[in-house]
């Protein structure tokens, strides 16, 4: 898994249906012999709508492990064969109710690499048209669209929590003053 790591020994700990828990027993470059706990989760992709006018969407969806509702870029994992744009339109179409004519990769990230190896695959969604929202069954989203004003001051009053979010935004911002 760990390029530059020796495994010595790998332990499953837990196999769900996102995530799997192993603790494995490495040496690190530079020697050191320890325990590292792993949660290992199979890449995902965060997704960017922008209309021409400048707004992007956002939804609003009950995180349960940070115990409330949370204005979110759509997002979700890469499926087996899945290429990260074939994701970016299942997840954008099943959030949002919103197909795009193109996506741009901007960048991939890992959201908490001290413990979790997924790897986040940023792309924004350009062309945009309606269709039918397909959430799964348990999910509870609404969306809505934010002027760049608007999410400025989200962002300024720590109405955005969710990093993808928050890192995508940003990205937002920095490619519009060409900085990145």
């Amino acid at each position: 898994m760990a390029s530059g790591a020796c495994v010595l020994k790998s332990k499953l700990i837990y196999a769900g249906r996102v995530v799997q828990l192993k603790v494995d027993r490495v040496i690190e470059p530079g020697g050191v012999e320890v325990d590292r706990e792993v949660v290992c989760h199979s890449g995902s992709v965060v997704v960017l709508p922008r209309l021409s006018d400048g707004r992007v969407l956002l939804v609003r969806q009950f995180r349960y492990p940070a115990g409330r509702w949370l204005w979110e870029l759509a997002a979700g994992g890469i499926e087996p064969g899945e290429k990260p744009r074939q994701a970016a339109q299942r997840e954008l179409r099943e959030e949002t109710g919103y197909r795009a004519r193109t996506f741009r990769p901007l960048f991939d990230f890992f959201s908490s690499p001290g413990f979790l190896n997924e790897r986040m695959h940023l792309l924004e969604a350009r062309g945009l048209t309606r269709c039918q929202a397909q959430p799964q069954a348990e999910e509870r989203i609404r969306s809505g669209w934010f002027t760049p004003a608007q999410l400025r001051k989200m962002l300024r009053t720590g109405q955005i929590e969710d990093a993808k979010t928050l890192v995508g935004l940003m990205c937002l911002f920095l490619l519009k003053q060409r900085k990145i």
